[in-house]
């Protein structure tokens, strides 16, 4: 027999979360609970204001739809869904059928602001290579290009990951540039999104050969029927974020697409709740078992939601304290 159950979840944000020059107080989102022979299988549904192309009230009519239809056996036709209904419902059967591994990579790469001291203990608990994450755009691109020059400097086998989320005209991106050392330039990983427009940033990427990764870019690409990664030049990179994507299928789809065309794909968080991002840390560990993700989001709350983040000291809230808003 087939059961399912839709939560609403709302946890409390750290005061300091700005997303597109909005502060984030609190995240909402769904969890899904499929049931079937004993099994359970759950899934997060949390589209990203100001990212995402749904609405709360918009996922969530898809959802009670699409979880009817599976209550009465029916096969979801996921492609056509909204991409975080189509990854949460994907992941809830992965995890009813106990096909996503338990084994998770929990080595996110660490988010970091203003001191190296400060990062210096969160890289020591790394194996392999020192990867860490600036946002930079928040601030003038001379001060943040003296920041990831300072950080660059002080430790010298860091690597850094940067992302600007189209926040630079290209002047503003070339002066960024000019405040970090050729020499130092191949120790940024990628900078995802430096300009505005894209033709921008792949112009950035030739000139001062610091490589780009896709991002935003990606999500528009990937809603024409027609999207090939063929067409998205320059990038070293891409970031997955499967919220953001769809379906775990199409997740994979595209690594291997990434993979076959030299491109480095990497799985990174939408601030998804702790149980989701457990979620994501498995799958991360699955299919990309050589790269670090880009998950360190759980900070970013001032709560945990049923399934705690290792190692992460903040209170976890149950499930079961969310509001039950649907069930067949």
């Amino acid at each position: 027999m087939r059961t399912a159950k839709l939560y609403r979840y709302e946890l409390p944000m750290d005061s300091g979360v700005i997303l597109r020059e909005q502060r984030l107080t609190v995240r909402e989102g769904f969890v899904i609970e499929l049931c079937c022979d004993g099994q359970i299988g759950r899934g997060e549904v949390a589209p990203l204001p100001g990212f995402s192309v749904e609405s709360l009230d918009e996922a969530y009519a898809q959802l009670v739809e699409q979880l009817s239809y599976w209550q009465l056996g029916q096969e979801l036709a996921l492609d056509a869904l909204h991409p975080s209904v189509a990854f949460g419902l994907s992941m809830a059967q992965m995890e009813l059928d106990n096909t996503l591994p338990a084994e998770g990579c929990f080595q996110a790469a660490p988010l970091c602001s203003g001191d190296p001291d400060e990062l210096l203990p969160k890289l020591a608990g790394m194996t392999g290579e020192k990867v860490a994450k600036i946002k930079v755009g928040l601030y003038e691109p001379i001060r943040d290009g003296l920041l990831v020059s300072l950080f660059l400097e002080s430790i010298p086998d860091l690597t850094l990951r940067l992302d600007a989320n189209r926040a630079w005209s290209a002047d503003k991106a070339a002066q960024f540039a000019k405040k970090i050392a050729p020499s130092l330039r191949q120790r940024i990983a990628f900078i995802e999104e430096p300009c505005q427009a894209p033709g921008d940033s792949f112009s950035f990427a030739i000139n001062t050969g610091i490589a780009i990764a896709w991002d935003e870019t990606l999500q528009h690409a990937m809603r024409s029927e027609d999207f090939s990664l063929h067409d998205l030049n320059g990038a070293k990179a891409i970031i997955i974020k499967p919220t953001l994507i769809g379906s775990i299928e199409r997740c994979t789809s595209l690594i291997e697409q990434a993979m076959s065309l030299g491109i480095k794909p990497v799985i990174s968080s939408s601030i998804e709740s702790s149980l989701g991002l457990t979620q994501l840390a498995r799958l991360a560990h699955w299919l990309l078992p050589e790269t670090i993700p880009g998950l360190d989001t759980v900070g970013l709350f001032a709560a945990q939601l049923e399934v705690p983040w290792p190692g992460c000291e903040l209170p976890v809230t149950p499930l079961s304290s969310q509001s039950l808003i649907w069930q067949c």
